[in-house]
């Protein structure tokens, strides 16, 4: 059955079918780098990262490009702010960004191109578009004629008439129609800038990522992305741009990511909840972040709070702790060969049910309940007096594939014990307590004991501390 995949374009689920057999052609909106990215910025990297692991994961040669906005407004007031060039400006901030994505699980694209690195190519660009004319100069700058693209409105669903409502030329704009975009600035006095036929200026926003996808992707992309915010005017903007200059469908699927809300309230500077990821990882675990973004299926908005992180914190050390009692156990166990098969079943049945749940729009939400079945079905297995290691390695196995689709790791297996793992494990001993099963209560004690952790059972319950 092929992968399901929710398109924008279209309002409805779709058969995933790409253009060449067996390769995938991904371009994903990247951030503009003037500042550390905050938590709505890397609900986007996650998700697609996520859902690039999954292709992969389904045998797709995936080629993934996400950009960066090098220049544009933010970048020039923030090097005014700062009394810094640019260059330096977004060179910091894109380390930045590799750190804080790195930290949470993100591989990097095949290709991260810059604005300032092919500018050639989008001058080239807008010089095609005018000599189409879809695009004018107008006292040197550039603008997209709108209205001579038919089909502008169809991926927002909305008509040329209802985009006319409300919109106006703004002071200073040399634009011919309020619904004209800008495809090249001139320079202020004192901003960077490059040389082009229309004179010294810069890019604007849209047409970057119509350049850069067509070079790096070619004409035709199977999956464009990004955040819902960029569904209009960004992609819009760039359809318009990219349809015009080649005649041809720019990107078959376009996916976008919902919004992400702060304790119940839209996330916003002037309101003193604007979250920044390189804060939040400081005091969490960047994996545990990464868990929680995946927990709500992407198209839906998800809402932040530390309690809700705590939460999730809570959940994954738990499905970590099977993992490591199932490590723990696979030591004691024998080449055993009654009931192997029953429970190998169950594996891979719960294998087949976390595809379902990826193949119906990457729905990450419900095949994260496949992942606590599958533990919850390790630790009744693992009350079995009697475990054979074929079917212990079958558990690890499907652990390990499962949290690397996911992009999670299963750091500190092999480490010292957190406390949350700890408490984790006192649970599962108290709980095989209550179920006679002493030789795995036993087992839990031993390991515990390997690792200078040392228990005290009292007449208030089981507690432990360091040795």
């Amino acid at each position: 059955m092929a992968i399901q995949l929710y398109n924008t374009l279209s309002r409805k689920k779709e058969p995933f079918i790409p253009l060449e057999e067996g390769k995938v052609k991904m371009y994903v909106c990247g951030p503009t780098v003037y500042n550390y990215i905050h938590i709505g910025n890397a609900r986007p990297p996650i998700v697609f990262d996520t859902v690039r692991r999954y292709l992969e994961y389904r045998g797709y040669d995936v080629n993934y490009v996400s950009n960066f906005t090098d220049v544009d407004d933010k970048l020039i007031r923030t090097a005014k702010e700062l009394g810094e060039e640019v260059p330096e400006i977004a060179e910091r901030f894109i380390d930045a960004y590799f750190e804080d994505v790195s930290a949470l699980g993100c591989k990097r694209a095949d290709v991260h191109p810059r604005v300032t690195g092919n500018m050639d190519i989008i001058i080239e660009f807008i010089q095609t578009l005018i000599d189409k004319g879809y695009a004018y100069e107008s006292e040197g700058d550039v603008y997209y004629h709108t209205r001579k693209f038919e089909g502008y409105g169809k991926l927002s669903h909305q008509s040329i008439d209802e985009l006319k409502i409300g919109t106006r030329i703004a002071i200073g704009e040399k634009k011919q129609d309020a619904l004209d975009f800008v495809l090249w600035k001139t320079a202020k006095e004192g901003e960077i800038k490059w040389d082009s036929p229309w004179g010294e200026g810069r890019p604007g926003w849209h047409i970057e990522c119509s350049a850069m996808a067509k070079k790096y992707l070619g004409e035709t992309i199977d999956i464009h992305a990004g955040g819902q915010d960029l569904s209009f005017p960004h992609h819009e903007n760039e359809i318009a741009q990219s349809e015009a200059l080649t005649g041809k469908t720019f990107a078959r699927y376009w996916m976008h990511n919902g919004y992400i809300n702060i304790d119940n309230e839209k996330m916003s500077k002037s309101l003193g909840n604007f979250v920044l990821v390189h804060d939040i990882i400081k005091n969490h675990d960047p994996k545990v972040l990464r868990f929680f973004m995946l927990s709500v299926h992407y198209r839906n908005p998800i809402n932040y709070s530390e309690e809700l992180l705590e939460n999730t914190r809570a959940g994954l050390e738990r499905i970590k702790a099977s993992y490591e009692n199932l490590q723990h156990r696979k030591e004691a166990s024998a080449n055993l060969t009654d009931n192997n098969q029953e429970w190998l079943d169950k594996i891979i049945k719960l294998e087949q049910q976390f595809i379902d749940e990826m193949d119906d729009d990457f729905n990450t939400a419900n095949a994260i309940s496949v992942l606590f079945e599958l533990s919850k079905v390790a630790n009744y297995y693992l009350m079995e007096k009697n475990t054979a290691v074929v079917v212990i390695d079958a558990f690890i196995k499907q652990f390990e594939s499962f949290f690397d689709i996911l992009g999670l790791t299963l750091d500190g297996a092999d480490g010292e014990l957190l406390d949350e793992e700890i408490e984790a494990l006192l649970e599962q001993r108290i709980q095989a307590r209550k179920d006679r099963n002493f030789q795995l209560a036993d087992q839990i004690r031993d390991r515990l004991k390997e690792m200078d952790i040392i228990l005290e059972d009292t007449a208030q319950g089981t507690r432990w501390k360091r040795g």
